[in-house]
């Protein structure tokens, strides 16, 4: 076969006029044709380009080494800075949901020092990064005037709402960005 009968040159353009309602009403027909299972909806994808993410979707996820197999121990830690901790710790409530008066719930929701540990938990960081974290919450607190004795004090009030939470995580994590931990 002679390549010259390959080569048929560009389709016509595609021009949807009024007759052109046939065809959309056809893909219709055959997207409803379609059993349920082909049809589950994606992640809603929000005006500013975001989809739905895992609380720690930036992070590496802790992996064991063969000497941490070969030793019968649990993953390192992946490092995260104190920054980065707040940042997982608001996150983290976010996906869970926030508590007041209980570490955690049967339901899953956890109080900030829950929230804390969650992540700690998951192999995000040390314990002294967690007790640096706090000092940044404390910190944050005393500068907006707000004179508690432990984040959790400030947790468990019943003036605060789960926005409060996240308006001092976000500040403290600003604050410890700035200081460089």
């Amino acid at each position: 076969m002679p390549v010259s009968n390959l080569i048929v040159g560009p389709p016509p353009p595609l021009t949807v006029t009024a007759g052109g309602s046939a065809l959309i009403a056809e893909i219709e027909d055959y997207l409803a044709s379609l059993p349920a299972s082909a049809r589950v909806p994606v992640p809603y994808v929000c005006p500013l380009g975001r989809v739905l993410q895992p609380w720690n979707a930036d992070q590496p996820l802790p992996r064991r080494t063969v000497l941490d197999r070969l030793a019968h121990r649990q993953a390192r830690p992946v490092p995260v800075s104190v920054a980065g901790h707040l940042q997982l710790t608001s996150r983290y409530l976010t996906a869970y949901g926030w508590l007041q008066g209980a570490l955690w719930d049967s339901r899953g929701r956890v109080c900030l020092l829950g929230a804390q540990a969650a992540v700690l938990a998951h192999g995000y960081g040390t314990p002294q990064t967690v007790r640096r974290a706090r000092t940044q919450v404390m910190e944050v607190l005393h500068a907006k005037g707000i004179p508690v004795s432990s984040p959790d004090v400030f947790n468990d009030a019943p003036t605060t709402r789960e926005a409060d939470v996240h308006r001092v995580l976000a500040s403290a994590a600003a604050r410890a960005h700035t200081l460089g931990i």
